[in-house]
This record gives C-alpha cells, structure tokens and sequence, in this order.
C-alpha cells in the first residue's frame, strides 16, 4: 500500500492545471478498456500524467486509491502490448464538509513514462492499434 503524501501547494496547482498533451484528470476508472488507450497513448508520445479522483469542474471527490491502482494495472496487463512503465502517487487533502467534520479525500497520480518502445491497445480480439496523445485527446494513428 503506498502511503499517501500531503501537499496542499502541489494540490492547488495541479487543480490549476488545463488537460493536455501530458496530463489527463479522471474522476474514476469505469474502463479498463478505455483507460488502457490513454496508458499506451502517453507512453508513445511524451509521457504523462492521469490524476484520478478529481472531477470535470476541478473538484477533488476522491477515490480508494488501491482500487484504482488495481484497475490501472489490470488495464496495462490486459490491454496493453507491451506494459508501459508506471509509477503511483497517492496524495490525500483535508476538508470540512457543511457540518465542520474533517473528510479526507485521497487521489491517485499515474505517472507514465515515455517509452523508446511503440506500445499498442490490444483489443478483446486481440487487434493491436497504436494510440497517441494530442493536445489533450488520445487517438489512433492510422
């Protein structure tokens, strides 16, 4: 189990951040499917960041993190040729909710490393398709 860090300065600023070539914010893992192609498409182009746990409007909702990892990995063994590099950040924040009770709300960081290597979405039939990452949209090259 990763231990998760505190930050609140790196939290703030991350919520800042636009969606991009190299970052992706996710409210939670619903695909493994779907997350595998964004995994391969950071790992072929620049590599990249998933923070899941944070919703559309920038609002940290929290996730269990060892869930997420578990769907993560089983999205990079399953559907994705070869694995790419991984690393996971757990980092949790602090707030009161409309009673005053302090709630703790963990997100998950996926580091992805850039790969000298292409990686494919392989497909339940087994079709590989090379995934890139543009601006911040993933997509198959042709």
């Amino acid at each position: 189990m990763l231990l998760p860090k505190k930050n609140e300065e790196f939290l703030k600023t991350l919520l800042r951040t636009s969606e991009g070539l190299t970052i992706d914010f996710k409210q939670s893992i619903t695909s493994a499917q779907k997350i595998a192609k964004t995994l391969v498409a950071f790992a072929n182009s620049e590599g990249g960041t998933i923070v899941i746990g944070v919703s559309d409007k920038k609002k940290i909702v929290g996730i269990d993190p060892e869930e997420e990892i578990f769907m993560i990995e089983k999205a990079a063994n399953q559907y994705c040729d070869p694995s790419p590099q991984l690393e996971f950040e757990v980092f949790e924040n602090v707030e009161f909710d409309d009673k005053n009770i302090e709630v703790e709300k963990a997100i998950l960081l996926v580091l992805v490393k850039k790969s000298d290597q292409k990686h494919f979405f392989k497909n339940q039939s087994g079709k590989k398709v090379l995934y890139m990452r543009k601006d911040d949209q993933t997509l198959p090259t042709q």
